[in-house]
């Protein structure tokens, strides 16, 4: 009868106790258990690591690609910016302090100096060093945003790009900070070229890359391929912690405006635009609180190469005996307005290639991680 059945524990989906069902078995040992548990981890272990392998190589190709996009759409004001922060001459009628120091400018505003250029070198010249900053570029944006996310990851605990946005805006400073120092110090002596490359002009005293990376050898040794890497590091620092920091920073504050003014609860993501006003304001504001160190660093990449005379006083070798000694000499010899040559089309430069870069980053990072399965 049915009613025997069920008291003899055999309707279908009824589990005896284990004393009452002769047919079931042992219960695992638990050495058993253990390496269960183990196996099992190992297999979590196993299918994990690729996944984090491939979300690294995922950071790096993004990193790579927006970095170049950057270089090459600004590298008209980055040529600019460099003609202005090696020229010991006065870069604006306004800002000249001491005018007996030094001969007449070649450069005094951002109009003037891009008519130069133009008549002189034509459209080439505007992505003259072009080349070694994109060796800089691409490699320093895949290392940067690469350790950035796994720093990131470590805090959070966590790989996904949202729960990364629930860290404590300190830690964005921090991780923005060391990554951009492991960047720096990785990609050093492109940065090196590109400044002795930018800098020169026309007549060409280096024709190419090589050339000049051959005399730097020649004169002053492996070590003059990392001239002024310590205010590069001083300037890093601060730079890379603010411009990640800040962006951070605002892409919540946008993401809560857009939770607030549409009342979007599941998807408050920023749109493409917002994040290029994120990237604009934390490249302005960066920038703009870090360039002295910036020109520093210039100063100290081409002090002792050879410059054609039309481009202005060349910078003699040990013309700075250290980074203080290189600030205090340039606010003698060219006033406080020295330390800010190049400040104009710096900020113009570094607001749309910080915008670019964060915004290719973001969707070339999306793009990639959904093609190869990563989340």
């Amino acid at each position: 009868p049915k009613s025997q059945k069920v008291e003899r524990g055999e309707r279908p989906g009824r589990l005896l106790p284990r004393s009452q069902n002769p047919e079931a078995a042992p219960p695992p040992r638990p050495f058993t258990r253990r390496v269960a548990a183990v196996a099992m981890g190992a297999g979590a272990g196993a299918a994990e690591e690729p996944s984090q392998t491939r979300r690294a190589l995922v950071d790096t190709a993004a990193g790579a690609i927006s970095g170049g996009i950057s270089r090459t759409v600004t590298s008209p004001l980055d040529v600019i910016k460099i003609r202005f922060q090696v020229q010991l001459e006065p870069t604006a009628k306004w800002g000249v302090l001491r005018r007996d120091v030094y001969g007449p400018s070649k450069y005094t505003g951002l109009m003037q100096a891009t008519k130069d250029i133009l008549r002189e070198e034509g459209l080439p010249g505007f992505w003259r060093g072009n080349v070694p900053a994109l060796f800089m570029y691409m490699p320093y944006t895949a290392i940067q945003f690469t350790v950035l996310h796994k720093l990131k990851t470590f805090a959070s605990g966590s790989s996904r790009t949202e729960d990364h946005l629930h860290l404590s805006p300190y830690l964005s400073y921090v991780s923005g900070a060391i990554a951009g120092s492991a960047a720096t110090v990785g990609s050093y002596p492109f940065d090196l070229l590109r400044t002795i490359l930018a800098s020169q002009g026309e007549p060409k005293v280096y024709p190419n890359m090589r050339s000049a990376l051959v005399d730097i050898v020649q004169t002053r040794g492996v070590r003059g391929l990392y001239a002024g890497l310590t205010p590069t590091l001083v300037e890093i620092i601060p730079y890379a912690g603010l411009q990640f920091g800040s962006y951070d920073t605002f892409k919540r504050s946008m993401m809560s405006w857009n939770r607030y003014r549409y009342g979007i609860e599941e998807d408050d993501s920023a749109s493409s635009f917002q994040l290029f006003l994120c990237g604009f304001a934390a490249g302005t504001f960066s920038k703009a609180a870090c360039h002295p160190l910036d020109v520093v660093k210039k100063r100290f990449q081409i002090e002792g190469l050879k410059r054609h005379p039309r481009y202005g006083a060349r910078i003699e070798s040990s013309t700075y005996k250290g980074m203080y000694h290189a600030l205090t000499e340039i606010v003698v010899k060219e006033g406080f307005g020295g330390l800010y040559k190049g400040l104009f089309p710096s900020v113009v430069k570094s607001a749309p290639a910080g915008a670019v870069t964060f915004v290719a980053y973001e969707y070339i990072s999306d793009w990639i991680g959904a093609k190869a399965g990563v989340e």
